[in-house]
């Protein structure tokens, strides 16, 4: 199956998002009733249940409009603040090793307001390894571990950043990066695929998830390290 790596909203707060549907979804119930009740014959209305009346006509139609307006008003804003997960990469010298060409890649926010790492995880597919969108998602020292059980060493044949919850992705309209992990040519031949999973929670309080492949693009084009960056 292959990896579904394209951004997606996995949460909605319960807060912002929940309380104003449910408030609006009484409110409707109670219009219902009130329309139901409207059209009883009169000498009914003193009978249980019909003698019961929840909200005066006026009151509720003043309540509807305004959770309403804050369902709708609340959606925009969702969309203003939405970020926009995203990674760049390019091929550069002296990163690890003095006039030795690495591949850097980094995270951005594309969108205009800031989005809060909640988690950060990562698995990682060797050349001809099994793995892929079956393997589970562990930490990066899980990954470091693995990597070094290859033969690649730390410093030496790359860098990998973790970032813990709370981290602050700032967004930014020239797309700057913020470098998630360095690779030297012989990590990228033996790495076929090093996943990154992270999850964001936006201002309004919903949660956002992105997959990202560091090594995508290092090899894209070109069987030699070349200079220039590949976005994703």
């Amino acid at each position: 199956m292959p990896l579904q790596d394209g951004q997606r909203r996995i949460r909605r707060s319960p807060l912002l998002f929940t309380a104003p549907l449910a408030l609006l979804a009484v409110l409707v119930l109670i219009l219902l009733w009130e329309a139901v009740r409207a059209n009883v014959a009169p000498g009914s209305r003193d009978d249980w249940p019909w003698r019961l009346r929840l909200l005066d006509t006026e009151a509720l139609g003043s309540l509807l409009a305004v959770a309403a307006g804050a369902v709708l008003a609340r959606a925009q804003y969702a969309r203003t603040v939405h970020p926009y997960l995203g990674s760049r990469g390019s091929w550069r010298k002296g990163l690890l090793a003095e006039g030795e060409p690495a591949w850097r890649v980094g995270i951005l926010n594309g969108g205009q307001h800031v989005a809060v790492v909640e988690s950060w995880e990562c698995r990682v597919v060797l050349r001809g390894g099994s793995g892929g969108a079956g393997a589970p998602w562990v930490a990066v020292p899980d990954v470091v571990s693995t990597l070094a059980a290859a033969g690649l060493s730390v410093g030496r044949d790359y860098q990998l950043i973790d970032f813990g919850a709370g981290f602050p992705l700032v967004g930014t309209g020239n797309y700057d990066t913020v470098p998630v992990g360095v690779f030297s040519q012989r990590c990228v031949e033996l790495v076929d695929a090093l996943h990154i999973r992270v999850r964001v929670t936006d201002v309004v309080g919903d949660s956002h998830e992105r997959v990202l492949d560091c090594v995508r693009g290092a090899r894209a084009g070109h069987s030699v390290p070349g200079e220039g960056p590949v976005n994703e």
